[in-house]
């Protein structure tokens, strides 16, 4: 009893002096913007976690500087007005410096305008929406590559290596679902493959009359700009209608609950993603295990790329800090942010004058008949010139 009273009060002792020197310290705050409850949830915590992850490694750091570096995770529930409503709630945190954020490039487009006028900076681990960066608000930027590249090099696959001559296209009627399969329609035109079809649904639960409809028209490969919640079910309608043609998506399908939610159905699908199996890193394998260590499961694609967001908003930051004790101004840090120059999981980082990371990597993924994820190919990216 009296040893265990020792260790007892040595631990109160000890957690006394952290917190007496936690008081003396400045807060500084990072916030993740992503979706952490509904059906998007898995890929939103990815994300969180891995960004979660690279701020802990940091503590240290920072409290050597004077600063208590902290994180502030918000649910936007991959819904436009929450992610707004949650970025106003940021605006008005004024110990939060820089975002890391969102997945959905509908949820960023109208959450880094509220962020703007604060001069937040946002670094997106996920956003592939042309109109993201085109915008050029000086408060956003992206390591992960445009949809026009990823549009063009899921075409590409099509076309090379499904041989695709006839395809039916579906989006999501999202910015981001929108946006990718009108940047495969214009590639496949451009190369002469025939669009038979070319639609949007939001439908979530009952595909049969889409379904009717592409079986009549008997294309040989189906593109399907979305995420895995919608499209998981669609795939188990598809096949259980007897359709076993290939099916082609985005980085949307990147997460093991696309096979999950569409079981066999996932078969014979592939997909283009800025965020491959975090094993296809060779630097990761340290933070795999950390995160493995940490949450209890293996880390995701958007795991990585939310460890880079963070690393490259936590190096802005200290850029902005520099020689000074104080906490910098949300300004600096958004500029130093923009000039970052940073070496991450995902290879070096450097963003040009609208935010678009300069060059990545895109990876092409399919679902194996033993339904796992195999990468099938990888494709350079580089930004257009803003």
């Amino acid at each position: 009893m009296k040893k265990y009273g020792i260790v007892t009060l040595a631990l109160i002792g000890s957690l006394a002096v952290s917190s007496t020197l936690a008081q003396n310290l400045k807060v500084i705050k990072v916030a993740t913007l992503s979706p952490l409850s509904g059906p998007q949830s898995a890929l939103g915590e990815a994300i969180k976690n891995g960004a979660e992850l690279a701020l802990n490694a940091q503590k240290a750091a920072f409290a050597k500087l004077g600063f208590d570096l902290q994180l502030a995770p918000q649910d936007d529930q991959a819904t436009p007005d929450v992610g707004t409503a949650a970025a106003r709630r940021i605006a008005s945190d004024k110990s939060i410096l820089a975002v890391v954020g969102t997945l959905n490039s509908g949820v960023a487009i109208p959450s880094s305008a509220v962020l703007k006028d604060d001069n937040v900076a946002m670094v997106s681990p996920a956003n592939t929406a042309n109109a993201a960066t085109d915008r050029g608000l000086v408060n956003y930027n992206r390591i992960v590559a445009r949809d026009d590249a990823q549009g063009p090099a899921g075409a590409d696959f099509m076309i090379k290596t499904l041989k695709t001559k006839k395809a039916f296209v579906i989006n999501d009627k999202t910015a981001y679902g929108a946006g990718l399969a009108a940047e495969v329609v214009k590639y496949l035109k451009g190369k002469n493959v025939q669009v038979v079809g070319d639609e949007g649904t939001e439908e979530k639960s009952n595909f049969q009359p889409l379904i009717i409809k592409i079986k009549a028209l008997n294309p040989d490969t189906i593109y399907f700009g979305g995420i895995y919640d919608q499209i998981g079910v669609f795939l188990k309608q598809l096949r259980a209608a007897g359709v076993n043609t290939a099916v082609m998506g985005g980085d949307g399908l990147d997460d093991q609950q696309l096979i999950t939610i569409g079981g066999d159905g996932a078969k014979n699908t592939y997909f283009t993603t800025v965020a491959a199996p975090a094993s296809e890193f060779p630097k990761a394998a340290q933070m795999v295990a950390a995160y493995k260590t940490a949450y209890g499961k293996d880390a995701a694609g958007f795991s990585v790329t939310g460890y880079d967001a963070m690393n490259v908003a936590l190096a802005g930051i200290k850029k902005a800090i520099g020689r000074s004790k104080d906490v910098p101004s949300r300004l600096s840090v958004q500029n130093a942010i923009r000039k970052i120059s940073y070496t991450g999981l995902s290879g070096g980082i450097k963003f040009n004058s609208v935010g678009d990371r300069v060059t990545g990597q895109l990876f092409v993924v399919q679902v194996t008949n033993d339904l796992k994820f195999k990468v099938n190919g990888t494709v350079r990216t580089k930004a257009p010139k803003a």
